[in-house]
């Protein structure tokens, strides 16, 4: 028998000023949206079935314009992270962005989501200028940043049942879609738990829940299956699968690109700031693997110059 999750249905978005100045910093936008239900609900999440594996993503059918990036740059003193990056992302695509560490990736993405202001440059979401109309453009996004700070002192039903609160939703709703995310994501053992105990597969779980419970239709996330084990990633790809079957978007950023080959459609690379190539997975990687393609675009053929004391014989 399942325990029931336990809430506070007295918790009211007006009693939650506090938790709401700590949500927008930690990337959880509190801008209010329509509480109707979306096309991809958590309560259809929970009737998921799993999706068969594949080893590189099939054409979608892809609609409009969701995510617009046109001229983003970004500047700390001298140093430039982010130079000129424009690309879009179009509703019902699954899209990765790859590079090497320190290529720019959670920075380029940061500033797409309103986390992080750039020097210059526009990012629309649904035509909404996400820095000159926030309160607009927020309520479509899910944000899952790297290394997100949570209410670890919450339960993991608690934080998901705030979070709902924090994005507009009534309690009804709220506590509604947090039980329909605990079973899809299967925590119903750890929904009562404190969230600072849960392991980072589980922490990860309820982190993409928690972006999910506004039912967005873009969700953004910064290498999601970084330090988790392949049966936790595996049920995360499943739910993002089925989250895009049922006319969601994603971008995500990851250093697998036999991850980004066999689940998105689209990909751009990004090194030392700068977008070296992006469309479609295909198009991106010719005739050979995206990983051999990436290899080439970042570093060019590996240089064993100045390595003979690596040869070592056994004779």
């Amino acid at each position: 028998m399942v325990e029931a999750i336990v809430v506070d249905d007295s918790v009211t978005a007006s009693s939650l000023a506090e938790e709401e100045a700590a949500a927008q910093e930690s990337g959880l936008p509190a801008a209010v949206r329509n509480p109707v239900l979306g096309a991809a609900t958590a309560e259809g999440l929970s009737t998921m079935t799993p999706v068969t594996r594949v080893t590189e993503a099939p054409d979608r059918e892809l609609g409009d314009t969701v995510l617009s990036v046109t001229g983003l740059t970004k500047r700390f003193g001298a140093d430039v992270a982010v130079n000129d990056v424009t690309f879009e992302v179009r509703r019902g695509s699954f899209t990765g962005i790859v590079g090497p560490n320190g290529a720019g990736k959670t920075t380029t993405l940061s500033m797409a989501t309103g986390l992080l202001k750039p020097t210059s440059g526009t990012v629309e979401v649904l035509g909404l200028d996400v820095w000159k109309n926030p309160k607009a453009a927020h309520p479509h996004i899910g944000i899952l940043p790297d290394r997100l700070r949570l209410f670890d002192q919450l339960t993991g039903g608690q934080l998901l049942y705030y979070s709902g609160l924090l994005r507009g939703l009534s309690p009804a709703d709220s506590r509604s879609r947090t039980e329909s995310l605990v079973h899809a994501f299967e925590l119903e053992s750890a929904a009562n738990r404190l969230v600072v105990d849960y392991s980072a597969g589980m922490t990860k779980k309820i982190s993409l829940a928690a972006a999910l419970i506004h039912s967005p239709e873009l969700l953004v996330l910064d290498e999601p299956f970084d330090t988790i084990d392949p049966v936790s990633a595996g049920q995360l790809i499943d739910i993002l699968l089925e989250y895009v079957q049922r006319g969601g978007t994603v971008l995500l950023s990851s250093h697998s690109m036999d991850l980004v080959q066999r689940v998105c459609d689209h990909v751009a690379v990004i090194v030392r700031g700068e977008l070296l190539a992006s469309g479609t997975v295909s198009e991106v990687r010719g005739n050979i693997t995206l990983e051999e393609r990436f290899r080439d675009l970042v570093r060019g053929t590996p240089q064993m110059e100045g390595l003979d004391w690596l040869d070592i014989s056994f004779n």
